[in-house]
């Protein structure tokens, strides 16, 4: 099997680079939006590393709810200046959106990078009462997925706030990228690769939906599934006709199935 060929995204699709060259610039008209309305805190540090800082959008009055979104980009791409537009679904139904950075492969490994974003999850959660859903997309579907896992440390009170796990298109077994070119910058060892591997961990009780395009790569698929599957209360849902960079897509509308799914409070089951 070629790794690197199953895990590369831009390549199968179609204008990849527009996506990438357009999120910046649509992030930062929502950010510039959003200050002028006093809605949003940005550049909050929740550590003292040049990018543990996050933004925070709130809603028009008092937020419903927290929730805590990371970015994407192999662990080793991108911060949260190209993702502040995704948070308008969420503020548009009365909750807040907090979207970390972190520190970057290879200065950072995989098992300090969940340490930030537990530290961010933490920090975000002092700033906003009530239930915490905590969501993320490819790389950062892998670090919501590990705030799930039993081993990552959570004080009782954010805990017990969590109301949904919601990872987008998520690594969820991290040992195949031991096998590609990206793993010179990862440094994953076997020993890490399982540690940090949601699917492998001791899970929190904590409802969890797995969401995935239809039209992905079959890595991303299968990666999607095998999480879905090993969790009792966890369900899968394969967005008809979305691709890895277009599945985040619905986060803008407060309106979509996706906000639907990662607000809804009751726990269910189910294939979709």
């Amino acid at each position: 099997m070629d790794y690197d060929d199953a895990y590369a995204n831009r390549d199968y699709i179609p204008d990849a680079d527009r996506y990438l060259e357009a999120w910046p610039e649509e992030a930062g008209e929502f950010r510039k939006l959003e200050e002028a309305l006093g809605r949003a805190r940005l550049n909050i540090a929740y550590g003292d590393a040049p990018r543990q800082k996050l933004d925070l959008f709130l809603p028009q009055g008092k937020p419903l709810g927290l929730v805590v979104f990371f970015h994407g980009g192999y662990w080793r791409a991108f911060d949260r200046s190209y993702w502040s537009h995704f948070a308008a679904g969420v503020t548009g139904r009365g909750w807040a959106m907090a979207l970390p950075s972190y520190t970057l492969a290879p200065e950072a490994r995989i098992a300090a990078i969940t340490r930030e974003a537990r530290a961010a999850l933490l920090h975000a959660a002092g700033l906003v009462r009530g239930p915490v859903v905590v969501c993320g997309h490819s790389a950062g579907g892998h670090l919501a997925a590990r705030l799930g896992c039993m081993d990552v440390d959570l004080p009782e009170p954010v805990a017990a706030r969590l109301q949904r796990i919601l990872p987008i298109s998520p690594l969820s077994d991290l040992r195949p990228l031991r096998h590609t070119a990206m793993n010179s910058d990862l440094r994953l060892d076997e020993e890490e690769a399982s540690s940090e591997s949601p699917l492998l961990c001791r899970a929190r009780p904590v409802p969890m939906t797995v969401w995935v395009g239809a039209e992905e790569r079959p890595a991303f698929l299968d990666q999607a599934r095998w999480l879905a599957e090993a969790r009792p209360d966890a369900r899968l849902h394969i967005a008809p006709g979305r691709h890895h960079f277009d599945v985040i897509d619905p986060l803008k509308d407060p309106e979509s199935d996706l906000i639907e799914a990662l607000l809804d409070p009751a726990p269910s089951r189910a294939a979709g």
